[in-house]
C-alpha cells in the first residue's frame, strides 16, 4: 500500500479510544515548515464546526497541517462543538509549536455527539510523537481516517521536471452517506510542488468537479465532507502550475473518488455511467447523475438484470432535453437500445457479464453534441439496508 511520500511532510495515525472498536481514530498530516493549502467542502447547510473553521483558513499560505478524528463528526453540537473544534486545533498546534490558526481540523463519524476531549487531548499528543516522513507513517494516517471503509483508499502520481520529481500522494475515506456535492468522505492530498494558494485552489476545484462531485452511493450529502490539498513548495515549477499539476491532480482525485463507491456499504458492483452527445458537459453530468441515483437502476445491477428501460427512463427525467430517436444505450459494451428502438440481444449473456465483473459500464449517447461526463456509483443491496438500519445501534 505504501506510496512515494512528498518532500516536506510527516504523517501519523494512532488509536486513542474515540472509536469503541479500538481501531485507529486520530491522524495528523503536517509540514516541516508552513505550507500552502486549499480545500473544497460540503455544500450541506447543516455542517460540522470543522467546515467553517477550515473555510476561513483556505486557501492559505501559512498552514502547518491538518488533524483528523474518525470516530466523531462533531456536527450539530452547537457552541460546545465550535469550542471543542478550536481546542482540537490548539492541542495540535501545541504539539507542532505553531498557532491554532495554522491548523486545519477534520472530523467524521457519528453526528450529534460531543467530542470526547479527554481522549482527543491524549490522542493528539500520541499522534505528535508518532509523526514520520516515510511510507509506513503515511499508511498509518490513511488507516486512521477510515470509518466504515472495508479497505484503505490511496493513490499517487509523480512528475519528472527539470527542477526535480514532483510527487502527489493522497488518501481518502468513505463508503456510505455518499452523494454529490461530495459525500461523507474526506480526502487529503500532499505534494512537494511550489504553487501559490490561488493556483492550488483552482487546480483542486477543477479536479474535484471531475471526481468527488461525480460519485454517489446513496445520494446523501454529508455534514463533514472535505478535500484538502497541501503543498510544501520543495520543488519549483517552471511556467504555469496548472500545466504541470492539473492532469495529475485530476487523475489522483478520480482514482481516489472511484474507490469510494467501489467500497460502498454492502456494494457488489462499481457502476460507471458515461453520457455523451449533449451540448454541454453540465447537461451530460445531470443525466449521468440521475441514472446513477436511481434505486431501480442500482437494484437491477445488483440482480444482474439488463433492464435497459430503467436506464433510459431515468435519463428522461433528468431535466435535460434530448431526443429518444437520437439515443443509444450500451451495457457492458452490448447495444441494448438504438435510435428509440430496442435492439436484439441475449439477456442471459449480458446478465452473466454483470455476474462475472464487479465493474459495470453504462454508456448512453443522446446526440452528436460535444458534451460528455462520467459518474460513478455502487449498486443497492440488501446488505446496504441492513448495515444502515443498524448503524447507530
Amino acid at each position: 500500500m505504501s506510496h512515494p511520500v512528498p518532500l516536506g511532510f510527516q504523517y501519523s495515525g494512532i488509536a486513542c479510544g474515540i472509536k469503541n472498536s479500538g481501531k485507529p481514530d486520530l491522524a495528523m498530516i503536517v509540514g516541516d515548515q508552513p505550507v500552502v493549502a486549499a480545500g473544497v467542502y460540503t455544500q450541506n447547510v447543516v455542517h460540522a464546526a470543522s467546515i467553517d473553521w477550515n473555510r476561513a483558513r483556505t486557501p492559505g499560505a501559512q498552514l502547518r497541517g491538518v488533524v483528523i478524528n474518525s470516530g466523531n463528526a462533531n456536527a450539530c453540537t452547537g457552541e460546545q462543538g465550535v469550542a471543542d473544534n478550536e481546542e482540537f486545533a490548539r492541542l495540535a498546534a501545541t504539539e507542532l509549536g505553531s498557532e491554532p490558526d495554522q491548523i486545519l481540523v477534520l472530523s467524521t463519524g457519528i453526528i450529534g455527539e460531543p467530542l470526547p476531549m479527554d481522549k482527543i487531548s491524549v490522542g493528539t499528543q500520541q499522534a505528535g510523537a508518532d509523526l514520520g516522513a516515510d511510507g509506513a507513517a503515511f499508511d498509518r494516517a490513511a488507516l486512521a481516517i477510515t470509518t466504515t471503509d472495508q479497505f484503505v483508499k490511496t493513490a499517487s502520481r509523480q512528475i519528472s521536471t527539470p527542477q526535480g520529481t514532483i510527487t502527489l500522494t493522497g488518501m481518502a475515506k468513505g463508503a456510505g452517506m455518499i452523494g454529490p456535492n461530495m459525500a461523507t468522505m474526506l480526502s487529503l492530498i500532499t505534494t512537494d510542488a511550489l504553487v501559490a494558494p490561488a493556483d492550488l485552489d483552482m487546480i483542486l476545484r477543477e479536479a474535484v468537479d471531475a471526481s468527488f462531485n461525480c460519485i454517489s452511493v446513496d445520494g446523501h450529502t454529508s455534514t463533514n465532507d472535505a478535500v484538502i490539498v497541501m503543498a510544501s513548495g520543495k520543488i519549483p515549477i517552471e511556467g504555469s502550475p496548472a500545466n504541470t499539476l492539473q492532469e495529475p491532480m485530476r487523475e489522483i482525485c478520480i482514482e481516489l473518488a472511484k474507490q469510494i463507491p467501489a467500497d460502498g456499504e454492502g456494494a457488489s458492483h462499481l457502476i460507471e455511467v458515461v453520457v455523451k452527445g449533449t451540448q454541454l458537459d453540465s447537461e451530460a453530468t445531470a443525466i449521468a447523475k440521475t441514472i446513477a441515483s436511481s434505486p431501480l437502476v442500482k437494484t437491477a445491477i445488483t440482480g444482474a438484470d439488463p433492464n435497459w428501460g430503467r436506464i433510459v427512463s431515468a435519463a428522461g427525467y433528468a431535466g435535460i432535453d434530448f431526443s429518444p430517436e437520437s439515443t443509444t444505450l450500451r451495457l457492458n459494451g452490448t447495444l441494448l437500445y438504438s435510435k428509440g428502438t430496442p435492439c436484439a440481444f441475449d439477456p442471459a449473456i449480458v446478465s452473466q457479464t454483470m455476474v462475472d465483473q464487479r465493474e459495470v459500464e453504462i454508456e448512453l449517447s443522446v446526440g452528436e453534441g460535444p458534451g460528455k461526463a462520467q459518474f460513478w456509483t455502487s449498486d443497492l443491496t440488501v446488505d446496504y439496508v441492513k448495515f444502515n438500519a443498524d448503524y447507530h445501534t
